[in-house]
Formats: C-alpha cells, sequence, structure tokens
C-alpha cells in the first residue's frame, strides 16, 4: 500500500462573508476521513478564522471555529499560521483560539496543533506538500 499523500489546505480568506474558509473547513474534514494526511496554512486574513472570541450573532450565521478544534480527532495536527500575516492584522498566537490535540505516540499528551512561521518557513511547509489548495 502506498504512503498517503500529503494535503496542505491554505486558508487566505476572512472566515465570513464568503463561502471560502467554511468550504475549506468541509473539504478538510472530508480529506481526513479518507485518511490523507491533512494539514492547514493559514495566511494573510484567513488568521482571522482562527481567532479567539468570534462572534456571529450580528451576521446571522453559525459561529463554526469551534470546529477546529475537533479537527485532532482526525489526525488533523498542523495548524501552520504565518506571522508576518498576524502581525500584519495587529494580532499574535496570543489571539488565536486554543487548538491541541492528543499525540498517541506520546502516551495521548495533548500538544498545540499551532505552529507560528515565518514566510521562509511557510515556503518550505508549502515545498514539503503532494497537493496544495488554496481557500
Amino acid at each position: 500500500m502506498s504512503e498517503a499523500k500529503k494535503f496542505l489546505y491554505v486558508n487566505r480568506k476572512a472566515p465570513y462573508g464568503t463561502i471560502y474558509a467554511l468550504e475549506s473547513l468541509e473539504v478538510v474534514l472530508i480529506g481526513a476521513a479518507f485518511d490523507q494526511h491533512v494539514s492547514l496554512a493559514f495566511v494573510d486574513d484567513g488568521v482571522f478564522q482562527i481567532a479567539k472570541g468570534q462572534d456571529t450573532k450580528s451576521l446571522g450565521v453559525k459561529n463554526f471555529s469551534p470546529t477546529y478544534r475537533a479537527l485532532g480527532d482526525y489526525g488533523v495536527t498542523k495548524f501552520y499560521v504565518e506571522k508576518d500575516s498576524l502581525d500584519e492584522r495587529g494580532l499574535s498566537a496570543d489571539d488565536l483560539m486554543e487548538i491541541t490535540y492528543e499525540d498517541e505516540n506520546d502516551g495521548f499528551a495533548e500538544k498545540p496543533s499551532i505552529i507560528v512561521v515565518t514566510k521562509a518557513e511557510m515556503a518550505e511547509v508549502m515545498r514539503d506538500q503532494d497537493v496544495i489548495l488554496s481557500f
């Protein structure tokens, strides 16, 4: 049996106002359910998708951001966040939701999923993928 391909889903859009963020999340869940090696990247306004304290009541839409916390159960454990995108939007890692997973190779220790990277490191992450899908 061949090794699973590595898929990186790049999230560039704000979480609400378009369908891109929700569609990306749905595709990630489908890919993970089919045992793809899935990771996520958040760049540009995509960093807002995992920001703390999202309140969508005034928009009249459901807040889907808590779903990101469940992705670890599907084997999605790497959320790469571009530091420059955070900085340009006045955000830091402290402004992001706490997203963790249980590492079965380490006695099910809870570990952080969010990995803040530079642009150069993000480029390296992208080079290491078999498939990149941008939303």
